[in-house]
């Protein structure tokens, strides 16, 4: 019998390694992270919270704006409920992402300058 293999729990774990494994990456989701909060702050104990959604959709760019170019998933816009929790959950996958990519940034730099894998 083959052994199984998972290879989707080492993606993940591998590119989550990516995301935090480096102060850039680790700095980034703080940015993020406190833009996210600040979010979720005006919206639930702030009675106006105006354009508080703007901070962390710009903090995640360029992978916050595919959600305005992705059709809609059939969610009911008219719940209010439903609209601030999948936007701080998109928000936090857009974060992880970039935060993996920056980690991509960073190990490349490190391997051309010192002239060996890190």
């Amino acid at each position: 019998m083959a052994p199984t293999t998972r290879p989707r729990p080492r993606r993940l774990r591998a590119w989550l390694t990516l995301a935090t494994d480096n102060w850039l990456s680790r700095g980034y989701l703080v940015v993020a992270g406190s833009a996210l909060g600040y979010f979720l702050y005006c919206v639930y104990l702030t009675p106006d919270p105006g354009f508080a959604a703007i901070w962390p959709f710009a903090a995640a760019l360029p992978f916050s704006a595919v959600a305005f170019l992705a059709p809609s998933p059939g969610i009911d816009p008219s719940a209010d409920w439903t609209g601030p929790p999948l936007f701080a959950v998109w928000v936090a996958l857009c974060a992880l992402a970039n935060a993996g990519l920056l980690g991509l940034l960073v190990r490349a730099f490190r391997t051309r300058r010192h002239g060996r894998p890190v």
